[in-house]
């Protein structure tokens, strides 16, 4: 599976870094590294970034949602990120009649050449909030799959109904922090294939424990579970909020926009890497959404109303133990790459703004050491681990903030972006569906907006 590692008859077709002007680079920055990534790494690389351990949790979304409406959800999102991501994917490459052809190497690069200076300044608070707060969510979600290995075996020791509990969360963040002390030296995306690939397969093999024992449930049950509207609620209310999560839940569980330009930024060209780009996003969203639909569907046929919020750490299963041990090690193992993928821009741009000078250090050899990366990187995983430890509840900010910023991040500025790189006249058919389809996704975003708050809001009075 690869192209990260540089084939030794494509020299010629590697586009350099130099040859092109980026915006934010600095001289000293322009180096020449060769562009050696293909369809397979992106597709790693964009499975890295979607299928997180959010798959397990999507058994629950189907239930709020009934059989009908859990599944035309998931389509509809996935075909709302399709679009999306061809419309960012187009906006990679430019032509300035200043400075000729620009690669735009981030979201903010591009958002700063088509929308300007002003615009790029506002959404960047919240994007880089947005990848930081994903680094302290990972952290904290590292640490439920971890506590639960220990229930599992407990409760495969004492029984299912034994009160086990594990404590101990700080110390695997700790951990977690450690490892993400050494992986965030990796330069790049660039660099970084081979993690990418590892954990897209570590996210492949939970995702298929969560189905299999899902299947093995409903031959067991001898009967499929659940109901057309999913679960009966006493209270209006209360379901249309519950639906309004789901849908939520779904939603904010398919977008990369946010690291689609630095994964287009390693593909090697010819071909053109907006055409590399728009096949693996494409593929990647057809296996993303089988996934899916297998857990959410089968999770819910196994379990009906009693569906927990996640199969695997909320033990909708308990056996084969080992088993679900080995699943959850795999979560910690995909998060250790996923948190990468969304801190590689971060590390980008700060690169980028602030350089560093490099000296030579002798460990296992001759290697370059950057002084700013080194320190400006730990300082970042150092900050994350610290935030997950003091305030364990910042996933739920997190997942309020994540609603409050999937349009405009992840449809509006896109949409705008294209519409300027392409030129597209007002109130043509073009332009009106593409308004259109903006429209509809800020609805739908408003109305799971609404519902996470009020999940965050009750949880915490509750």
């Amino acid at each position: 599976m690869g192209g990260g590692g540089g084939g030794q008859g494509d020299h010629q077709k590697q586009p350099l870094l130099g040859k092109l002007s980026e915006p934010g680079d600095s001289s000293s920055e322009k180096r020449l590294v060769k562009r050696t990534g293909t369809v397979w790494t992106a597709m790693a690389h964009i499975i890295t970034a979607v299928i997180g351990s959010g798959v397990l949790s999507l058994a629950w979304s189907v239930a709020q949602l009934g059989w009908v409406g859990g599944p035309a959800v998931m389509l509809f999102f996935a075909g709302v990120t399709a679009v999306q991501s061809s419309l960012i994917a187009d906006c990679y490459i430019s032509h300035d009649p200043e400075r000729g052809t620009v690669r735009n190497r981030s979201y903010m690069d591009a958002v700063r050449l088509y929308l300007g200076e002003k615009t790029r300044l506002f959404c960047g608070f919240f994007l880089n909030f947005s990848l930081f707060g994903t680094g302290v969510v990972y952290t904290l979600t590292s640490a439920t799959s971890m506590r639960a290995i220990q229930k599992s075996n407990c409760y495969h020791r004492e029984g299912h109904d034994a009160p086990c509990s594990a404590g101990g969360d700080g110390y695997y963040m700790l951990l977690f922090g450690l490892a993400q002390l050494v992986l965030s030296q990796i330069p790049d995306f660039h660099d970084m294939a081979w993690l990418s690939v590892f954990a897209a397969v570590m996210s492949f093999f939970y995702a298929s424990v969560g189905l299999g024992l899902g299947v093995a449930n409903v031959i067991a049950n001898g009967v499929i579970k659940g109901r057309i509207g999913g679960i009966p609620l006493v209270s209006t209310t209360q379901k249309v909020w519950l639906v309004s999560q789901a849908l939520g839940d779904i939603a904010f569980a398919y977008p990369f926009s946010l690291v689609l330009l630095e994964i287009e930024d390693t593909l090697r060209s010819p071909p053109p890497e907006s055409e590399t780009m728009k096949t693996a996003s494409r593929a990647s969203i057809v296996i993303t959404t089988f996934f899916y639909l297998c857990c959410g569907c089968f999770g819910y046929a196994a379990f009906g109303d009693g569906t927990p919020g996640n199969i695997l750490t909320g033990f909708g299963f308990y056996e084969p133990y080992w088993l679900i041990d080995l699943a959850n090690l795999c979560i910690v193992l995909h998060l250790l790459g996923g948190y990468q993928v969304y801190s590689q821009p971060v590390f980008g741009f700060a690169d980028r703004q602030f350089g560093g000078a490099e000296f030579e250090v002798r460990l296992l050899g001759t290697r370059r050491v950057n002084v700013f990366r080194l320190c400006f990187r730990t300082v970042y995983v150092a900050a994350t681990t610290a935030l997950a430890v003091w305030f364990p509840y910042f996933n739920q900010v997190i997942g309020l903030l994540g609603a409050f910023t999937f349009w405009p991040l992840g449809i509006h500025f896109p949409v705008e972006m294209y519409l300027v790189r392409n030129k597209v006249m007002p109130w043509t058919k073009q332009w009106l569906a593409i308004r259109a389809f903006s429209a509809v996704c800020l609805l739908i975003s408003a109305f799971a907006s609404v519902g996470s708050a009020v999940g965050v809001f009750g949880s915490e009075t509750s």
